[in-house]
Protein backbone atom coordinates (compact mmCIF):
# COMPACT_ATOMS: atom_id res chain seq x y z
CA UNK A 1 0.00 0.00 0.00
CA UNK A 2 2.80 2.61 0.89
CA UNK A 3 4.68 1.39 -2.51
CA UNK A 4 1.31 1.85 -4.05
CA UNK A 5 0.60 5.56 -3.00
CA UNK A 6 3.97 7.09 -3.41
CA UNK A 7 3.99 5.64 -7.42
CA UNK A 8 0.35 7.57 -7.30
CA UNK A 9 1.65 10.34 -5.94
CA UNK A 10 4.93 10.83 -7.71
CA UNK A 11 2.50 10.07 -10.96
CA UNK A 12 0.40 12.80 -9.51
CA UNK A 13 3.13 15.55 -9.59
CA UNK A 14 4.74 16.25 -12.20
CA UNK A 15 4.61 20.00 -12.37
CA UNK A 16 6.17 20.08 -9.08
CA UNK A 17 9.71 18.82 -10.06
CA UNK A 18 11.39 22.14 -12.05
CA UNK A 19 12.45 21.81 -15.54
CA UNK A 20 16.13 20.26 -15.36
CA UNK A 21 17.90 23.24 -15.06
CA UNK A 22 21.47 22.18 -17.44
CA UNK A 23 23.94 24.85 -16.59
CA UNK A 24 24.52 27.66 -13.73
CA UNK A 25 25.79 30.59 -14.13
CA UNK A 26 27.29 32.78 -11.31
CA UNK A 27 27.89 36.25 -11.58
CA UNK A 28 29.88 38.21 -8.99
CA UNK A 29 30.29 41.50 -8.32
CA UNK A 30 33.28 42.46 -5.96
CA UNK A 31 33.39 45.64 -5.93
CA UNK A 32 31.45 48.21 -4.11
CA UNK A 33 29.81 49.96 -7.33
CA UNK A 34 26.68 48.99 -7.80
CA UNK A 35 25.92 47.66 -11.26
CA UNK A 36 22.68 48.83 -12.91
CA UNK A 37 21.33 47.86 -16.53
CA UNK A 38 24.69 45.76 -17.17
CA UNK A 39 25.15 43.66 -20.09
CA UNK A 40 27.30 40.98 -19.08
CA UNK A 41 28.89 38.33 -21.41
CA UNK A 42 29.06 34.37 -20.80
CA UNK A 43 31.16 32.44 -23.07
CA UNK A 44 29.37 30.28 -25.35
CA UNK A 45 32.32 27.84 -24.98
CA UNK A 46 31.51 27.81 -21.43
CA UNK A 47 28.01 26.82 -21.50
CA UNK A 48 29.12 23.83 -24.25
CA UNK A 49 30.91 22.29 -21.58
CA UNK A 50 28.11 21.57 -19.32
CA UNK A 51 25.10 22.00 -22.01
CA UNK A 52 26.47 20.37 -24.95
CA UNK A 53 23.28 19.39 -26.37
CA UNK A 54 21.94 22.73 -25.81
CA UNK A 55 19.57 23.79 -28.74
CA UNK A 56 20.27 27.50 -29.72
CA UNK A 57 16.34 27.77 -29.98
CA UNK A 58 15.15 26.33 -27.39
CA UNK A 59 16.41 27.23 -24.25
CA UNK A 60 16.00 30.05 -21.91
CA UNK A 61 17.54 31.80 -19.00
CA UNK A 62 15.80 31.68 -15.79
CA UNK A 63 16.50 33.76 -11.99
CA UNK A 64 15.73 31.41 -9.48
CA UNK A 65 14.42 34.09 -7.06
CA UNK A 66 12.07 35.97 -8.85
CA UNK A 67 10.94 32.66 -11.00
CA UNK A 68 11.09 35.12 -14.26
CA UNK A 69 13.08 34.81 -17.82
CA UNK A 70 16.31 37.11 -17.94
CA UNK A 71 16.63 38.54 -21.95
CA UNK A 72 19.78 37.36 -23.47
CA UNK A 73 21.07 38.09 -26.73
CA UNK A 74 23.41 35.26 -28.93
CA UNK A 75 26.39 37.43 -29.88
CA UNK A 76 27.95 36.59 -32.75
CA UNK A 77 30.52 39.23 -33.24
CA UNK A 78 30.52 38.69 -37.29
CA UNK A 79 31.47 35.35 -37.22
CA UNK A 80 28.94 32.02 -37.91
CA UNK A 81 29.89 30.37 -34.36
CA UNK A 82 28.05 32.05 -31.53
CA UNK A 83 30.86 33.94 -29.39
CA UNK A 84 28.61 34.79 -26.54
CA UNK A 85 25.32 34.83 -24.33
CA UNK A 86 24.36 38.66 -23.25
CA UNK A 87 22.60 38.97 -20.53
CA UNK A 88 21.17 42.72 -18.90
CA UNK A 89 21.38 42.58 -15.23
CA UNK A 90 21.13 44.60 -11.88
CA UNK A 91 23.76 43.22 -8.82
CA UNK A 92 24.37 45.46 -5.84
CA UNK A 93 27.95 45.92 -4.95
CA UNK A 94 30.11 42.92 -2.71
CA UNK A 95 26.47 40.58 -4.13
CA UNK A 96 26.01 37.42 -6.75
CA UNK A 97 23.67 36.49 -9.10
CA UNK A 98 22.60 33.33 -9.76
CA UNK A 99 21.04 32.00 -13.40
CA UNK A 100 19.50 28.77 -14.69
CA UNK A 101 19.84 27.77 -18.51
CA UNK A 102 16.84 25.59 -18.99
CA UNK A 103 15.01 24.07 -21.80
CA UNK A 104 12.18 25.74 -23.17
CA UNK A 105 11.08 28.39 -25.39
CA UNK A 106 12.30 31.55 -24.42
CA UNK A 107 9.70 35.23 -24.52
CA UNK A 108 10.12 37.20 -27.20
CA UNK A 109 11.76 40.65 -25.59
CA UNK A 110 11.59 44.00 -26.62
CA UNK A 111 14.71 45.12 -28.74
CA UNK A 112 16.80 47.85 -26.73
CA UNK A 113 19.91 48.79 -29.61
CA UNK A 114 19.56 49.23 -33.27
CA UNK A 115 21.79 50.40 -36.26
CA UNK A 116 21.77 50.79 -39.82
CA UNK A 117 23.12 52.06 -43.30
CA UNK A 118 20.66 54.96 -44.40
CA UNK A 119 21.40 55.03 -47.91
CA UNK A 120 18.10 57.51 -48.32
CA UNK A 121 19.91 60.17 -46.17
CA UNK A 122 23.37 60.38 -48.12
CA UNK A 123 24.74 57.58 -46.92
CA UNK A 124 24.25 58.01 -42.76
CA UNK A 125 24.73 55.04 -40.53
CA UNK A 126 22.84 55.63 -37.38
CA UNK A 127 22.35 53.43 -34.41
CA UNK A 128 21.14 53.85 -31.11
CA UNK A 129 20.15 52.34 -27.25
CA UNK A 130 17.12 52.55 -24.86
CA UNK A 131 19.08 55.98 -23.81
CA UNK A 132 20.20 57.76 -26.77
CA UNK A 133 21.25 57.94 -30.27
CA UNK A 134 23.85 58.47 -32.68
CA UNK A 135 25.10 58.72 -36.46
CA UNK A 136 28.27 58.82 -38.44
CA UNK A 137 28.44 60.36 -41.95
CA UNK A 138 29.29 58.32 -45.13
CA UNK A 139 30.52 58.89 -48.80
CA UNK A 140 27.77 60.70 -50.51
CA UNK A 141 27.53 63.65 -47.77
CA UNK A 142 31.00 64.21 -48.41
CA UNK A 143 31.97 67.99 -50.10
CA UNK A 144 28.44 68.88 -49.99
CA UNK A 145 27.17 72.15 -47.79
CA UNK A 146 26.13 69.93 -44.92
CA UNK A 147 29.13 67.48 -44.46
CA UNK A 148 30.84 66.75 -41.05
CA UNK A 149 33.80 64.95 -39.64
CA UNK A 150 32.66 64.13 -36.51
CA UNK A 151 29.62 61.61 -34.67
CA UNK A 152 26.28 63.31 -34.44
CA UNK A 153 24.24 63.11 -31.40
CA UNK A 154 20.28 62.07 -31.54
CA UNK A 155 18.73 63.10 -28.39
CA UNK A 156 16.06 61.04 -26.99
CA UNK A 157 13.66 61.29 -24.03
CA UNK A 158 12.03 57.21 -24.62
CA UNK A 159 13.34 53.77 -24.17
CA UNK A 160 11.72 53.26 -27.52
CA UNK A 161 13.61 52.73 -30.56
CA UNK A 162 13.03 56.03 -32.83
CA UNK A 163 15.86 56.14 -35.88
CA UNK A 164 13.23 54.57 -38.69
CA UNK A 165 10.63 56.65 -37.39
CA UNK A 166 12.56 59.45 -37.58
CA UNK A 167 14.35 59.01 -40.93
CA UNK A 168 10.54 58.17 -42.39
CA UNK A 169 9.07 61.34 -41.21
CA UNK A 170 12.48 63.37 -42.41
CA UNK A 171 12.19 65.81 -39.89
CA UNK A 172 14.49 65.14 -37.10
CA UNK A 173 15.43 68.38 -36.26
CA UNK A 174 12.43 69.31 -34.75
CA UNK A 175 10.91 68.04 -31.15
CA UNK A 176 7.51 65.93 -32.18
CA UNK A 177 7.75 64.30 -28.33
CA UNK A 178 10.68 61.92 -28.24
CA UNK A 179 13.04 63.96 -28.93
CA UNK A 180 15.17 65.58 -31.63
CA UNK A 181 18.55 66.27 -33.36
CA UNK A 182 19.84 69.71 -32.43
CA UNK A 183 23.32 68.98 -32.15
CA UNK A 184 26.30 70.60 -34.05
CA UNK A 185 29.10 68.44 -35.35
CA UNK A 186 30.63 70.29 -38.60
CA UNK A 187 34.41 70.23 -39.32
CA UNK A 188 35.14 68.69 -35.84
CA UNK A 189 34.96 65.48 -34.05
CA UNK A 190 31.48 65.90 -32.92
CA UNK A 191 30.43 63.46 -30.12
CA UNK A 192 34.07 62.04 -29.16
CA UNK A 193 35.22 60.77 -32.84
CA UNK A 194 38.87 59.95 -33.30
CA UNK A 195 41.36 61.07 -35.61
CA UNK A 196 45.50 61.11 -35.89
CA UNK A 197 47.23 64.56 -34.66
CA UNK A 198 50.58 64.49 -36.96
CA UNK A 199 52.64 67.79 -36.65
CA UNK A 200 50.45 69.75 -33.95
CA UNK A 201 47.61 69.54 -36.57
CA UNK A 202 44.11 66.92 -36.84
CA UNK A 203 44.35 64.57 -39.86
CA UNK A 204 40.12 64.28 -40.57
CA UNK A 205 39.86 61.04 -42.75
CA UNK A 206 37.37 61.30 -45.29
CA UNK A 207 33.77 60.01 -44.42
CA UNK A 208 33.40 56.21 -43.96
CA UNK A 209 33.02 54.33 -47.21
CA UNK A 210 32.30 50.64 -46.25
CA UNK A 211 30.26 49.46 -43.30
CA UNK A 212 29.63 45.73 -41.42
CA UNK A 213 27.10 45.01 -39.18
CA UNK A 214 28.64 42.02 -36.47
CA UNK A 215 25.58 41.86 -34.24
CA UNK A 216 22.32 44.23 -34.30
CA UNK A 217 20.26 43.95 -30.66
CA UNK A 218 18.62 43.01 -28.80
CA UNK A 219 21.16 43.89 -25.81
CA UNK A 220 24.17 44.49 -28.02
CA UNK A 221 24.66 46.12 -31.38
CA UNK A 222 27.85 46.07 -32.99
CA UNK A 223 29.30 47.45 -36.64
CA UNK A 224 32.41 48.33 -38.30
CA UNK A 225 33.15 51.41 -40.13
CA UNK A 226 35.93 51.42 -42.63
CA UNK A 227 37.54 54.30 -44.15
CA UNK A 228 39.52 54.89 -47.27
CA UNK A 229 43.08 55.82 -46.69
CA UNK A 230 44.20 59.33 -46.65
CA UNK A 231 47.29 61.52 -46.04
CA UNK A 232 47.53 62.61 -42.59
CA UNK A 233 50.58 65.13 -42.38
CA UNK A 234 52.63 63.28 -44.90
CA UNK A 235 51.66 59.30 -43.06
CA UNK A 236 49.33 57.13 -45.41
CA UNK A 237 46.52 55.99 -42.47
CA UNK A 238 43.39 53.11 -43.02
CA UNK A 239 40.80 52.52 -40.36
CA UNK A 240 38.57 50.53 -39.28
CA UNK A 241 36.13 51.83 -36.01
CA UNK A 242 34.33 48.65 -34.75
CA UNK A 243 31.55 50.32 -32.34
CA UNK A 244 29.50 48.79 -30.00
CA UNK A 245 26.31 50.01 -27.97
CA UNK A 246 24.80 48.54 -25.12
CA UNK A 247 21.50 48.51 -23.87
CA UNK A 248 21.10 50.84 -20.78
CA UNK A 249 24.77 52.58 -21.48
CA UNK A 250 25.18 56.31 -22.04
CA UNK A 251 28.09 55.65 -23.89
CA UNK A 252 29.40 53.16 -27.02
CA UNK A 253 32.52 50.99 -27.04
CA UNK A 254 35.03 52.25 -30.00
CA UNK A 255 37.69 50.12 -30.85
CA UNK A 256 39.75 51.51 -33.45
CA UNK A 257 42.70 49.74 -35.99
CA UNK A 258 44.91 52.27 -37.57
CA UNK A 259 46.78 50.93 -40.48
CA UNK A 260 49.87 52.90 -41.52
CA UNK A 261 53.63 52.25 -42.36
CA UNK A 262 55.42 53.16 -39.34
CA UNK A 263 57.70 51.71 -36.62
CA UNK A 264 56.94 54.73 -34.59
CA UNK A 265 53.19 55.21 -32.73
CA UNK A 266 50.75 57.44 -34.41
CA UNK A 267 49.28 60.46 -32.37
CA UNK A 268 45.83 60.61 -32.25
CA UNK A 269 43.29 62.77 -30.52
CA UNK A 270 39.25 62.34 -29.31
CA UNK A 271 37.45 65.41 -29.54
CA UNK A 272 34.31 66.69 -28.48
CA UNK A 273 32.96 69.80 -30.00
CA UNK A 274 32.16 73.02 -27.70
CA UNK A 275 29.68 75.72 -28.10
CA UNK A 276 30.20 79.63 -28.43
CA UNK A 277 28.24 80.24 -24.94
CA UNK A 278 30.05 78.76 -21.70
CA UNK A 279 29.33 75.01 -20.75
CA UNK A 280 30.93 73.05 -17.70
CA UNK A 281 33.87 71.31 -18.99
CA UNK A 282 35.97 68.58 -16.84
CA UNK A 283 39.05 67.57 -18.03
CA UNK A 284 41.17 64.79 -16.21
CA UNK A 285 43.87 63.34 -17.30
CA UNK A 286 45.23 60.97 -14.65
CA UNK A 287 41.98 58.96 -15.22
CA UNK A 288 41.73 59.90 -18.97
CA UNK A 289 38.34 61.04 -18.73
CA UNK A 290 36.79 64.09 -20.64
CA UNK A 291 33.37 65.50 -19.86
CA UNK A 292 31.12 68.87 -21.14
CA UNK A 293 27.70 69.96 -19.94
CA UNK A 294 26.78 72.01 -22.91
CA UNK A 295 25.06 75.13 -22.58
CA UNK A 296 21.38 74.79 -22.71
CA UNK A 297 19.44 75.96 -25.65
CA UNK A 298 15.80 77.54 -24.83
CA UNK A 299 13.47 75.02 -26.03
CA UNK A 300 16.25 71.71 -27.03
CA UNK A 301 17.55 71.95 -23.35
CA UNK A 302 20.78 70.46 -22.64
CA UNK A 303 23.01 67.93 -24.56
CA UNK A 304 26.10 66.34 -22.28
CA UNK A 305 28.58 64.25 -24.04
CA UNK A 306 31.92 62.37 -22.92
CA UNK A 307 34.77 60.39 -23.78
CA UNK A 308 36.93 57.73 -21.41
CA UNK A 309 40.11 56.36 -22.52
CA UNK A 310 41.91 53.32 -21.88
CA UNK A 311 45.30 53.98 -22.93
CA UNK A 312 47.31 56.61 -21.20
CA UNK A 313 46.20 60.51 -21.46
CA UNK A 314 49.34 62.14 -22.83
CA UNK A 315 47.56 65.53 -22.89
CA UNK A 316 44.33 67.28 -22.60
CA UNK A 317 43.06 71.07 -23.74
CA UNK A 318 40.73 73.41 -25.24
CA UNK A 319 41.57 74.84 -28.81
CA UNK A 320 38.78 77.41 -30.27
CA UNK A 321 36.84 74.51 -31.40
CA UNK A 322 37.04 71.13 -29.38
CA UNK A 323 37.92 69.55 -26.17
CA UNK A 324 40.73 67.47 -27.28
CA UNK A 325 42.88 64.11 -25.57
CA UNK A 326 45.86 63.21 -26.93
CA UNK A 327 46.93 59.70 -26.70
CA UNK A 328 48.92 57.41 -29.30
CA UNK A 329 48.67 53.79 -31.09
CA UNK A 330 50.54 51.34 -33.10
CA UNK A 331 50.19 50.22 -36.48
CA UNK A 332 47.82 47.70 -37.19
CA UNK A 333 46.94 47.23 -33.27
CA UNK A 334 43.42 47.95 -31.58
CA UNK A 335 42.96 51.31 -29.49
CA UNK A 336 39.87 51.29 -27.46
CA UNK A 337 37.69 54.14 -26.03
CA UNK A 338 34.33 55.33 -25.02
CA UNK A 339 32.50 58.52 -25.98
CA UNK A 340 28.43 58.90 -25.77
CA UNK A 341 25.60 61.36 -24.71
CA UNK A 342 23.29 61.93 -22.47
CA UNK A 343 20.03 64.86 -22.63
CA UNK A 344 18.69 66.38 -19.44
CA UNK A 345 15.13 65.97 -20.70
CA UNK A 346 15.17 62.59 -20.32
CA UNK A 347 15.31 62.99 -16.88
CA UNK A 348 17.65 60.71 -15.65
CA UNK A 349 20.86 62.82 -16.06
CA UNK A 350 20.23 66.75 -15.36
CA UNK A 351 22.75 68.50 -14.44
CA UNK A 352 26.80 68.86 -14.78
CA UNK A 353 27.59 66.98 -11.66
CA UNK A 354 25.11 63.94 -12.62
CA UNK A 355 27.14 63.44 -15.84
CA UNK A 356 30.52 63.46 -14.02
CA UNK A 357 29.10 60.96 -12.02
CA UNK A 358 28.23 59.20 -13.99
CA UNK A 359 31.62 59.42 -16.26
CA UNK A 360 33.06 58.29 -13.31
CA UNK A 361 31.24 55.47 -12.18
CA UNK A 362 31.68 54.25 -15.58
CA UNK A 363 35.28 54.06 -15.49
CA UNK A 364 35.04 52.47 -12.18
CA UNK A 365 32.92 49.42 -13.75
CA UNK A 366 35.48 49.30 -16.33
CA UNK A 367 38.54 48.92 -13.59
CA UNK A 368 36.35 46.45 -11.73
CA UNK A 369 34.91 44.05 -13.98
CA UNK A 370 32.18 41.20 -13.30
CA UNK A 371 33.30 37.92 -12.88
CA UNK A 372 30.88 35.06 -14.42
CA UNK A 373 31.38 31.64 -13.34
CA UNK A 374 29.55 28.47 -15.38
CA UNK A 375 29.29 25.32 -13.93
CA UNK A 376 26.75 22.27 -13.82
CA UNK A 377 23.24 22.91 -12.39
CA UNK A 378 21.39 20.18 -10.31
CA UNK A 379 17.80 19.45 -10.05
CA UNK A 380 15.61 22.32 -7.36
CA UNK A 381 12.00 22.61 -6.63
CA UNK A 382 9.80 25.24 -8.23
Amino acid sequence: MKFSHFILLFCALPSALIAQNKASITITNHSALDRKETVTAIKWKDILLFYPQIDTADFLIIDPKTKKQIPFQLEHKGQSAIQNVLVQINLKAKSSLQLFIQKGKPEKFASKTFARFVPERLDDFAWENDKIAFRAYGKALEKTEGDAYGFDVWVKNTSKLVLNDRYKRNDYHIDHGDGLDYYHVGYTLGAGNMAPFVKDTIRYSGNYHQWKILDNGPLRTTFQLIYDSWNAGGIKVKATKTISIDAGSQLNRIENVYTFDDKNPLPVVVGIIRRDKQGIIGLNEQQGIMSYWEPTFEKEGTTAVGAILSTPAQKMWIDKEQLLTLTSVRNNEPIVYYSGAAWDKAGQITNSKQWQDYLDHFNQELQNPLIVNVKEASKTKK
